[in-house]
């Protein structure tokens, strides 16, 4: 038997490369995203009706939904953006270690961009 396995493993402790950062962040965000489907058919079946467009209007005026708006709207656009960098590197572009890492923290980069672009546009 083993006795220099870890006790307790402090996964806070590890260091992450950007590269499998941005990989797990897209992960998460598509996770999220399926998630939140049910808001968006909700409120898209709502939407149909003149009085329940008024709804999700009201509903939509609130800083609770305007929030959920702007996470859902964020995750998709980082969700898209790394989705491109993974279909340019699917076709042999990008596909070098520099490469993986500029890219990375371009998809990164770009990712927060749109998502302060979205929060000043949903408010």
């Amino acid at each position: 038997m083993n006795d220099n396995r870890p006790v307790n493993l402090n996964l806070a402790a590890f260091k992450f490369p950007v590269t499998s950062i941005s990989s797990i962040l897209h992960r998460i965000s598509g996770v999220l995203l399926f998630l939140s489907i049910p808001f968006c058919l909700w409120a898209l079946q709502q939407s149909l009706t003149p009085a329940g467009f008024k709804e999700v209007a009201q509903v939509m005026t609130g800083f609770c939904a305007k929030f959920i708006m702007w996470l859902i709207l964020s995750m998709l656009a980082y969700h898209i953006i790394a989705g491109v960098r993974h279909l340019l590197m699917d076709a042999g572009i990008g596909e070098s270690l520099e490469a993986g890492r500029f890219g990375a923290y371009f998809v990164i980069a770009l990712g927060v961009v749109v998502a302060i672009i979205l929060g000043v546009w949903i408010w």
